[in-house]
């Protein structure tokens, strides 16, 4: 052993402490040295992994999850597949008789096509009219309800709601069943006991009153299952896209029970209603939660909603629906000074924006911030980027605008069926739809994910997503290359949520962040890759997943 990795090893023992410290230090920091150096360290207690010629990498960086809801949706009917009134009603049956207590039968992973119509809540009572039930779309952007669920959550007859929220009511002046965004479906994801979860998402607020000890033991226990699904598929790095305290506070209970292996970034969610002053409560949540597995220092916001049901805000009209684009949450004038105002106080800001309205107003708030404070080292995100006018796509780079990206959600490319989304969009669209080659050619960094629970966490599915997904007519091919996609899972995405200096690459003073494929990567071929397993997980020289 040199002496240079000698001084290594005992700057790294000396900041971690005693006993497991010396294995995990030789992890940690001479990881990369010769073979015979780092075989030296092993002491009695070591354990010594062959990886059998597998792919070894950094820890796959989540960049886009919703960890508190994943984990609970864990526990709901999944849809995933399940097309046609037949299919429903045997899953929601065979639900019910499972689940007899359950207050809400609450399905997740629907689409907009399941039924050969528009879904609505008689579609719905024809499965189960006795019972509360509900299907989330695969978005999360929609809820579809039953008349008993409607009924229970006081929706029925229509409820007032924020701009951009909607309840979607029929001729006959009742409620269709369909929800139309977070506030709108809130109050029956109540019914089944999560109002307290949903908050991150829907409001931004807390829970009033503040859970029970009882009550926080419940909600630790559905995110613990969360990390638990994210450890099986390699990643030990995660932005959760909505928040609150509350959040971070059930993280740090996981975090002293020695319960929290993945490192979280947890943002402050800003809403539209809320004023500036709002803003000092992430201030608080930055300062009071600032270490290398656990930080917010992040404001998450959603300037539109989404393609399907026609509420992301776009350019021009939606086709064959003249006159209609849909609306930004935020007004233009109005973002810029919000946009400003965070970046002063020296957060990053990550906007939700899918349409292409959506995302030129998000690019120009972001300008005029960098206007008002001069440019510095905020790394500011947009957020899924599904459709963008072509005079924007080298805006991303010039101004250093990190494209977070989600490879499973291109139609055709994993779970999404290529229609009806395409046809939203409009085929004169389709070059201008779900790009990735092009950002990255001008000048875009990328992160990649999979913004669960609207598609499989699967990591390896969404590389080979990332692989092998069709080219649409009259569009350029968006796949790019293997080792770039690694490193949007990996380096990138540690890069994008101010992680670099932590984790995201294999390299001396860096966490021992580590994930074990089920083979050699380099020698599959694109259509192998996502059948691929986890071998091991490793986060903090802890193994927290072995096959």
């Amino acid at each position: 052993m040199n002496a240079e990795t000698e001084t290594q090893r005992q700057q790294a023992v000396a900041r971690l402490g005693g006993g497991i410290s010396q294995r995990v230090a030789a992890w940690r920091e001479v990881l990369l040295d010769a073979r015979a150096e780092v075989e030296a360290l092993a002491g009695p207690a070591t354990e010594v992994i062959d990886c059998k010629g597998a792919t070894l990498l950094p820890g796959f960086v989540e960049s886009h999850l919703h960890l508190v809801l994943g984990g609970a949706e864990l526990a709901h009917l999944q849809l995933t597949h399940a097309d046609g009134e037949a299919a429903l009603a045997r899953a929601f049956r065979a639900f019910a008789a499972e689940h007899p207590d359950r207050p809400l039968l609450m399905a997740q992973g629907g689409h907009y096509a399941m039924l050969d119509h528009p879904m609505n809540r008689h579609d719905l009572d024809a499965i189960i009219a006795d019972r509360p039930i509900a299907i989330t779309a695969h978005d999360h952007h929609t809820v579809w309800a039953n008349t008993a669920a409607l009924t229970a959550a006081g929706l029925l007859h229509g409820a007032a709601m924020p701009h951009g929220h909607e309840v979607v009511m029929g001729p006959d002046g009742t409620a269709t069943g369909e929800l139309r965004e977070f506030e709108a479906f809130a109050p029956v994801i109540a019914l089944g006991g999560e109002a307290r979860l949903n908050l991150g998402i829907a409001t931004g607020g807390e829970p009033s009153p503040w859970p029970t000890v009882a009550e926080q033991a419940i909600d630790r226990a559905k995110v613990a299952r969360g990390l638990a699904h994210a450890a099986r598929h390699g990643i030990t790095a995660m932005v959760n896209m909505d928040g609150n305290r509350y959040t971070l506070d059930l993280l740090r209970g996981l975090q002293k029970e020695g319960g929290l292996t993945a490192r979280v970034k947890v943002p402050f969610h800003y809403k539209p209603h809320m004023e500036l002053s709002e803003l000092d409560r992430a201030d608080a949540m930055t300062r009071d939660f600032d270490d290398e597995w656990l930080s917010c220092r992040f404001v998450k916001m959603f300037m539109d909603g989404v393609v399907d049901s026609r509420t992301a805000y776009m350019l021009n009209d939606y086709p064959g629906h003249r006159g209609h684009r849909a609306e930004p949450l935020f007004a233009p004038e109005r973002f810029n000074e919000i946009a400003t105002e965070i970046d002063r106080r020296g957060m990053q800001i990550a906007v939700h924006a899918i349409g292409d309205g959506a995302v030129r107003t998000t690019i120009d708030g972001y300008e005029a911030a960098q206007r008002t404070n001069g440019k510095r080292d905020s790394r500011h995100r947009i957020e899924h980027i599904e459709l963008i006018d072509r005079a924007d796509v080298p805006r991303l780079g010039q101004l250093g605008i990190t494209a977070s990206v989600q490879p499973p959600h291109a139609p055709g490319a994993m779970d999404f069926a290529l229609f009806p989304t395409l046809d939203v969009i409009g085929r004169g669209r389709w070059n201008d739809a779900y790009l990735c080659r092009d950002l990255a050619e001008a000048g875009a960094h990328l992160a990649f994910a999979s913004d669960w629970p609207v598609t499989d966490i699967s990591v390896m599915r969404g590389i080979g997503a990332a692989l092998t997904r069709p080219t649409y007519e009259g569009a350029a091919d968006q796949r790019v290359p293997l080792l770039d996609v690694l490193r949007a899972y990996t380096a990138g995405g540690a890069w994008a949520a101010h992680m670099d200096r932590i984790t995201g690459t294999l390299r001396p003073g860096l966490a021992a962040d580590i994930v074990v494929l089920g083979g050699d990567i380099e020698a599959a071929r694109p259509e192998e890759v996502a059948g691929m397993g986890i071998a091991m997980t490793v986060a903090g020289g802890r193994v927290t997943h072995r096959d």
